[in-house]
């Protein structure tokens, strides 16, 4: 009887989970329908507050929007009086701006003394804007020589020795912007000073702007998964609420000027590029004729319209493109950091699927993107989508100002049919330096903001408004319901398939804590995006095991979790290593491996201090990950493809077997079907070209995921060098192809071999590993053809292979090397 309840719990468990994700793709496609539409409801601000400095009286904008004096109301600043005869006044321009300018600009607040507006507000992020018209006002002398000041919002120092004059650069207004967070409900004070190093000088300002602004707009929330990358950092930033930003440019690219009456409902201004642009040869401009845009990945207010459907781009001219970026170059101080985002949208007839318009992205000439895809990013086309970036400009000898230059390049790590890049909007913020905006920082890179760059780094979660409440409720309830039943210890052994116990031991919570002394950080032998991964013992502390832990209360790599347990529960290989155990209890997910003494084969490669391995201890090691992967290969019933091959998934026994590890992403593949049709998963730098342009899964992609393995074993480098001067250098697949095929590739082999592997050796490895780079997967050798190549290369480097040797599996005594296989128009014969 309670078997039976079991099962029928077990049974309604399995469907709620696969319920639910048919309600949330039924919510999905409801919020789609309405988002997708290009008139959506503008974010309508908490606060829009516009100030008429000067003016005794309320007027509209021709934009009508409704501005308030500051004369006689609650707005009316207070004055720091330091002379009777020269308190603050308001007056009227001398030579009026043009009609359409005539509120804010026609009347202004000045002053000899320091004032501040008190401004009341509610806590959150706020825009700032102050509204000049640097013009001749009555009894104030020219402002090109007296109208020097500071401004002040709350703890924000936001211009010092500020001239509106010399930063209107010839225009006849300026408005400057700024973002800042309220911590609470108060008032803000706006402070204006008049320089005090410059006798009679004065303040002005003609309009304040104090608009609320989405939460998290362009700052970051407080989870480490949504900081930014840091370029030439190899570290994430974080825009802090103790931040202050400058709008430094915001720009509509490839069209006119948006005005701020045409922005999402925060009244931003969109200019256009023309004045940006260094390279303007072989640029074009096109422009969606589609009425519809579909906001499903990020908030339908990130930008107007208008940005998505107009961009710029390198045209079809392919011989051409190759030899130019289009280049963006922004003047910008030197001595601080800045926030860069970068507005894109496929529209295009042509750019229908991954792979059809690949590029490179280059901020302040540090590599940002090898592989941009837009349609990849944000799901298919007219969807918009941004990438964001921080950057910082450090000081340079009487250089005051830098430039800050944006360039695409078609990548040259792709073969595609449209050598081309695309953007259709930027904007460039300036960072405080604590509270100042003004000064250069003596330290760029400040602690708080700063984390390293974990191995893999998740994917921005955008939320979305869900218009379905009805919906929203039942899918919550049954994942309420469904949890419930999960958790409580009546039903928890149903929750996994239980594997047999011989091969997999389902441990308690209170071993798992005995085995780390309750997770003590000195146990931490390594971390990824799964979790942590703590040394352990168990068994009466006799058997040293490591323990991967799922970061608690995280509902990420809980498929992952479960996919391990259930393929290495079944998989038995001593090139593979063992899972001993598992634990689910008190919504721990916590998986037992054997323990590997010697680490990653990535830990004796580079950026380590190790000692490095000999080239025959480097074959073995290879020759023992390809045994493991061929296992997967061939099973009798089905192919298992590992999907994440690298070299940091390649572990080391203590008699330093090779061991693949990490099975959270594998798929198996029915004998009968020749793909597995899939989203792209895997990591970057090892993702098969193939897998990742048509998102179809074979076998062959890891293969071709290990001769990037091969790769970096012979070269000891990293898949991908960001920082490479050289661009043939950044990718080590393309590179190690290129130096093989011109006949130079002992000139790249780590250095600690030279002269240590007999060529013919060197030759071999080399074939083979070109041999899976092949672009085509069906060009690329099997895995048992890959094993006989290196095996054979072990031999030419004068090492007998054993078939009992501790790197190979039991099946690999007799083994046949008269196999040929072909990669490109060359082919090669592992037998000779």
């Amino acid at each position: 009887m309670e078997n039976s309840s079991k099962k029928r719990t077990f049974c309604l468990v399995n469907i709620l989970f696969h319920l639910l994700p048919s309600l949330f793709f039924f919510i999905q496609y409801l919020i789609v329908a309405v988002t997708g539409d290009v008139q959506v409801t503008p974010y309508d601000p908490i606060e829009n507050i516009t100030i008429d400095c000067g003016s005794s009286t309320d007027a509209h904008s021709l934009d009508l929007r409704p501005w308030t004096g500051d004369a006689e109301g609650r707005f009316t600043p207070v004055e720091q009086q330091h002379n009777q005869n020269k308190s603050s006044v308001i007056e009227t321009a001398t030579q009026l701006p043009p009609a359409a300018d005539m509120v804010p600009y026609s009347t202004a607040r000045l002053s000899y003394s320091q004032f501040t507006y008190s401004i009341p507000l509610v806590a959150g992020q706020k825009f700032i804007r102050l509204h000049f018209y640097p013009t001749s006002y009555p009894g104030f002398e020219d402002p090109s020589v007296k109208a020097f000041f500071s401004v002040k919002a709350g703890p924000f120092t936001l211009l010092s020795n500020f001239s509106a004059l010399l930063q209107a650069r010839g225009k006849l207004t300026l408005v400057k912007e700024f973002c800042v967070n309220i911590n609470e409900s108060q008032s803000i004070n706006l402070t204006f000073t008049p320089t005090p190093d410059i006798s009679d000088s004065y303040a002005f300002i003609n309009g304040i702007e104090v608009v609320s602004m989405p939460t998290n707009l362009y700052y970051t929330p407080s989870s480490d998964e949504e900081m930014i990358p840091f370029l030439g950092q190899k570290s994430l930033y974080s825009i802090e609420n103790n931040t202050a930003l400058e709008t430094m440019y915001r720009v509509n690219v490839g069209r006119s000027k948006i005005s701020p009456r045409d922005d999402t409902g925060m009244f931003r201004t969109w200019l256009t590029d023309d004045d940006y642009l260094a390279i303007a040869k072989q640029i074009v401009l096109p422009v969606s004729e589609s009425t519809d845009l579909t906001f499903s990945s990020i908030p339908s207010f990130s930008a107007p319209k208008d940005v998505y459907v107009t961009a710029r781009t390198m045209g079809t001219n392919k011989t051409e493109n190759e030899k130019h970026n289009l280049t963006w170059e922004f003047p910008v101080d030197s001595g601080f950091i800045y926030f860069v985002r970068l507005h894109f949208c496929e529209f295009q007839i042509e750019i229908t699927q991954p792979g059809d318009r690949v590029f490179e992205i280059f901020v302040a000439n540090l590599t940002t993107e090898t592989l941009a895809d837009v349609i990849v990013w944000s799901g298919g086309r007219e969807i918009p989508v941004y990438r964001d970036y921080a950057v910082a400009i450090g000081t340079k000898e009487n250089q005051k100002q830098q430039r800050l230059s944006i360039a695409l390049h078609p990548s040259p790590a792709w073969r595609t049919l449209y050598s081309d890049a695309i953007l259709n909007g930027l904007e460039i913020f300036k960072l405080s330096n604590g509270f100042d905006l003004t000064g250069p920082s003596s330290e760029l890179i400040r602690p708080n903001n700063v984390r390293p760059v974990r191995h893999s780094r998740k994917k921005r979660l955008i939320i979305v408004i869900v218009v379905a409440p009805i919906f929203v409720f039942l899918a919550v309830s049954l994942l309420l319901f469904a949890i419930y039943r999960i958790c409580s210890n009546k039903f928890a052994n149903s929750s996994i398939p239980t594997p047999p116990s011989d091969l997999c031991r389902r441990f308690s919570l209170r071993d798992i804590k005995t085995a780390t002394n309750n997770f003590d950080k000195k146990f931490i032998i390594g971390s990824g995006g799964f979790g942590d991964v703590y040394r352990g013992f168990i068994n009466a502390s006799s058997i040293p095991v490591a323990i991967k832990r799922l970061n608690p209360g995280s509902q990420q790599g809980v498929l992952e979790f479960r996919t391990e347990i259930e393929m290495l529960s079944k998989l038995r290989h001593q090139n593979l290593v063992s899972l001993l155990g598992y634990c689910e209890d008190n919504n721990e997910m916590i998986l037992v491996y054997d323990y590997m003494v010697h680490g990653t084969l990535r830990d004796h490669l580079y950026n380590t201090k190790n000692p490095p391995l000999q080239w025959e201890q480097r074959l073995k090691m290879c020759i023992g990950a390809a045994h493991g992967l061929h296992y997967l290969h061939r099973g009798p019933n089905c192919t298992i493809i590992h999907r994440d091959v690298k070299t940091t998934n390649i572990l080391l026994s203590e008699k330093w077997v090779a061991k693949v590890s990490d099975f959270g992403l594998s798929k198996t593949n029915d004998l009968s079907n020749t793909h597995v049709s899939t989203a792209v998963k895997g990591s970057f730098g090892y993702l098969d070209p193939e897998y990742y342009r048509f998102q179809k899964l074979t076998e062959k992609s890891d293969v071709y995921s290990f001769g990037v393995v091969l790769c970096e074993v012979v070269c000891a480098r990293a898949p991908i060098d960001r920082n490479a001067e050289d661009h043939d250098q950044m990718s080590l697949a393309e590179w190690v192809q290129d130096c093989y095929n011109n006949g130079s590739l002992d000139q790249i082999i780590d250095p600690y071999l030279k002269d240590k592997i007999n060529p013919p050796s060197l030759l071999k490895f080399g074939e083979v590993a070109v041999s899976c780079l092949a672009s085509e997967g069906m060009k690329r050798p099997a895995m048992s053809e890959v094993v006989h190549a290196l095996e054979l290369a072990l031999k030419l480097q004068g090492s007998e292979v054993n078939g009992k040797d501790e790197n190979h599996s039991s099946d690999s005594s007799s083994v046949d090397c008269q196999v040929l296989f072909t990669s490109g128009s060359a082919s090669v014969n592992v037998g000779r």
